[in-house]
């Protein structure tokens, strides 16, 4: 059974950086997608980012323009989020999340920014 893992959250202070990792454990037929969510408490999961396998083509929340970076290693099937300018409103559960034959979900990473 692949598992993707997550590392790299944390407590940060506003202004600052962290870069999250999502490794998978294993092989995957059909990799299309790879992309970030997050979900702060009481709130809906929600699309951060994402990058395409086929070309790296990428897509971003309006709020985190300009200040996340969604990248992957071709060599192997790993996805990253470099996040900058983290503010307190970034504070959530983020999870990468894998679209193969089938989805895949990591076991989500906390991320706390404080003021």
């Amino acid at each position: 059974q692949v598992q993707l893992v997550e590392s790299g959250g944390g407590l940060v202070q506003a202004g600052g950086s962290l870069r999250l990792s999502c490794v998978a454990s294993a092989g995957m037929f059909g990799l299309n997608l790879m992309a970030w969510y997050r979900q702060a408490p009481g709130k809906q999961r929600e699309l951060v980012a994402s990058i395409t396998t086929r070309d790296g083509s990428t897509n971003y929340a309006d709020s985190v323009k300009g200040r996340f970076t969604i990248f992957r290693d071709n060599t192997k099937i790993a996805v990253y989020l470099q996040m900058n300018s983290l503010k307190p409103e970034d504070t959530a559960v983020y999870y990468c999340n894998i679209q193969a034959n089938r989805a895949y979900w990591g076991q989500g990473t906390q991320v706390t920014v404080s003021s």
